[in-house]
């Protein structure tokens, strides 16, 4: 992965700038990042048709198969809009965080971008576990328990989507507990632009530090369910700095080996 435009020199979309002697990455991928890049360049916005599938390949050097499946990549993650027999669209975003409110800024391809987005998870979810502690019912702790629970069975039986669904839960109930709308609005937008920067940078991968995250979620939870307002922000303070490390880790691996 790379902050600047990549310009593929073979049919599959692999690009000569691709860090050597770093492992294959799929033309899609490459190609994905590229119309992201394209989107920034010209400063398109929410509902501005792209160029075509046949403009992309051409502009790009590679097939049309290849765009076609950059395409599905970026309809799956809400950043562009496919209409048969009308073309490609920036997708409308009325996210809080989105491209309709924050001008189109974010790119899940731009480290910087999603650095600063740790940064910025690590204040909502640090505020967040705060307020729980003091606020969070029965009902929401037994909530946040559970995904807590469905997260270590997840990496226990070596499932990653049920370890992905109970990470989720987890953040979004401990932003519910906070009682604060602001902060279940904002830790849910800025989870949903992180699933973006993961899906094209790790294909979804969770990386290695699963078995911590369920150890982490732990912390957390025993904190808020103490009543231990600093115990329970310095915990989620630990848990976004270690999630950070190992996205730092597995970006590291995958492009230089």
């Amino acid at each position: 992965m790379t902050d600047g435009a990549l310009v593929p020199d073979s049919p599959d979309g692999r690009s000569d700038t691709t860090p050597a002697p770093g492992p294959y990455r799929p033309g899609y991928e490459l190609v994905a990042e590229q119309i992201l890049q394209l989107i920034a360049e010209f400063e398109l916005r929410p509902g501005d048709r792209m160029p075509t599938e046949n403009e992309l390949a051409a502009r790009m050097g590679t097939s049309r198969t290849v765009v076609r499946e950059a395409v599905k990549i970026l309809s799956a993650i809400g950043r562009v809009r496919a209409h048969k027999g009308r073309g490609l669209y920036v997708a409308d975003d009325e996210g809080m965080l989105g491209s309709s409110r924050w001008g189109g800024f974010f790119l899940p391809t731009n480290l910087d971008h999603v650095y600063m987005l740790f940064e910025f998870r690590r204040v909502q979810e640090t505020a967040a576990s705060r307020l729980a502690a003091t606020h969070a019912t029965p009902a929401e702790l037994r909530a946040i328990g559970a995904a807590a629970e469905t997260c270590r069975q997840g990496h226990l039986t070596g499932q990653p989507a049920l370890f992905a669904r109970g990470d989720e839960d987890f953040h979004l109930a401990v932003a519910e507990a906070s009682h604060n709308q602001f902060l279940v609005a904002s830790v849910r937008e800025a989870r949903r632009l992180q699933h973006q920067s993961s899906t094209i940078a790790l294909h979804g991968t969770i990386g290695g530090h699963a078995s911590e995250a369920v150890e982490e979620h732990l912390a957390i939870y025993h904190a808020i369910r103490d009543g231990d307002a600093d115990a329970a922000a310095a915990a989620a303070g630990v848990h976004i700095d270690n999630t950070l490390l190992d996205y730092r880790r597995e970006i590291q691996r995958r492009l230089f080996g």
